[in-house]
């Protein structure tokens, strides 16, 4: 059963270190011991805090359980500068578009960058999602009583995101049946700096990232993902570390979708002050990737008893999921998928006789297991949960064989191009290639350097794993 949580409104999932110590220091007046995250980038109680404890806090908006009419907007500002990105669309462009909304919104908001695939671009009522184009941004509207995601004729300035919702949303009570008519009405109502779609949206696939440990970002800089496998982050070790954040000048926090949280822009005269932090507090940053790309209801023991023996399953198999995502959901929620393997718990039948029916799951995946085709096609149906392991063991391996398939242009004709082998070293922790062409620039490493020419002392420049953790492996390259 799904215990319904109390939940706070984080605009954009972006809070700085002084309000999430607020906040934790809020739940622990409270009699609460932890907090959790939550799917929207909101932070959720399993208990009520007093109101007047929040009354510091002018973005943040408390949800009680079952309440409706406020949505959190959702956007991918914690992928910014550490994946890959739109050249145009940086953390602090995330901000200032954050900063126009005056509201709370009613409707779910999604601002997302299509070359990221940390934050999801289509689960939102309104999917602002950024163009090659400067400023603007495609939107892909799925209203409520929409059955499905249509295009906005228009791309929408990023100074008019937040007054462009506002006017959908005042069109909620009319009920507006298509998009043609949400865009007269908002054209109407609305003085927008539009711009004509020249090109149509193309969302890249690059495989899920790994969003945990101390990593690189760029040359001088770390950002840190931390994960808790049950997502109760306990608040003794936050208030601890938001006093970090200030002390290191750490300005932002970003909760993710996946119930972890990051943090960017960490000095290098600070690492070490920072995995000493993690270190005596005994925090794991390095999970199985296994475990991390999995999207579960909160507070929900059934699903997350689900997850650990299907993982284990999959360790003992030595099965390979880079790239691939899992969620674990029931059939009340399937407008929100967005992960490219989905097990679906069935409802019970309804029977009078008292004895217990186990339970049985389906098994859908994304077309071309990217979850951002919004298609999902049925694998199997009404199979038991000790079928579970072996059925997503294949599904594996369909996508291992279709991996890099489907991703061209329709219509575009693939001419066969001359290839040439080359050998490359990757980091067997985080997939981090070392190609000797072009030797490693972070780490005065020059081009046509062999990689048994490296000093001993070499380390990966993502996650910094040691040279003996490299793995030998053969790249074709297609010739120009």
């Amino acid at each position: 059963m799904r215990k319904e949580l109390y939940r706070l409104i984080i605009k954009g999932g972006v809070l700085s270190p002084g309000e999430l110590k607020n906040i934790v220091t809020c739940a622990e007046n409270s009699g609460l011991k932890s907090i959790s995250f939550g799917s929207r980038q909101d932070i959720l109680f399993n208990k009520e805090i007093k109101r007047e404890q929040l009354d510091n806090f002018n973005d943040l908006e408390w949800i009680a359980p079952n309440a409706k009419g406020t949505e959190n907007i959702m956007c991918s500002y914690i992928s910014a500068d550490i994946f890959p990105n739109t050249s145009w669309l940086t953390g602090d462009r995330y901000l200032y578009i954050l900063e126009q909304f005056r509201h709370q919104p009613l409707l779910k908001i999604n601002i997302a960058d299509p070359k990221q695939r940390l934050v999801p671009l289509y689960t939102g009522h309104l999917n602002f999602i950024a163009s090659p184009h400067e400023d603007y941004w495609y939107l892909y509207l799925r209203l409520p009583q929409w059955e499905k995601t249509t295009m906005y004729p228009v791309l929408i300035y990023s100074w008019d995101i937040a007054k462009v919702s506002v006017a959908i949303e005042a069109l909620l009570q009319e009920e507006p049946e298509n998009v043609s008519t949400v865009f007269e009405l908002v054209n109407d109502a609305v003085d927008a700096n539009n711009r004509n779609i020249d090109t149509p949206l193309h969302v890249p696939f690059h495989p899920f990232p790994y969003y945990e440990g101390m990593n690189r970002m760029g040359t001088d800089k770390y950002w840190l993902g931390l994960y808790w496998r049950n997502n109760k982050y306990d608040l003794d070790f936050l208030k601890s570390m938001c006093d970090l954040c200030a002390e290191c000048k750490i300005g932002k926090i970003g909760i993710t979708p996946w119930k972890s949280f990051i943090i960017k822009g960490i000095q290098t005269e600070f690492k070490l002050k920072w995995e000493k932090f993690l270190g005596k507090r005994g925090i794991n940053v390095r999970h199985s990737m296994l475990e991390l790309n999995w999207h579960l209801p909160v507070a929900n023991k059934e699903a997350l008893k689900l997850k650990r023996y299907l993982v284990s399953n999959f360790d003992q198999n030595d099965i390979s999921t880079y790239g691939l995502t899992f969620g674990i959901t029931d059939y009340t929620r399937k407008a929100y998928y967005f992960t490219s393997i989905v097990i679906e718990k069935n409802k019970q039948p309804e029977i009078s006789v008292d004895f217990k029916i186990r339970d049985t799951y389906n098994l859908l995946y994304a077309k071309n297991f990217d979850p951002n085709t919004m298609e999902y096609l049925i694998h199997v149906q009404d199979v038991d949960k000790v079928e579970l392991p072996g059925l997503l063991i294949e599904l594996s391996k369909m996508y291992f064989d279709v991996l890099g398939e489907g991703q061209d242009t329709p219509n575009k004709k693939t001419e066969k191009k001359d290839t040439i082998e080359t050998e490359v070293y990757q980091c067997r922790e985080c997939l981090t290639i070392y190609d000797p062409e072009y030797g490693d620039i972070t780490q005065n490493i020059d081009r046509q350097t062999p990689f048994n020419e490296l000093p001993e002392t070499y380390c990966c420049s993502l996650c910094e794993a040691h040279k003996s953790a490299f793995a030998k492996k053969v790249l074709v390259k297609e010739l120009e």
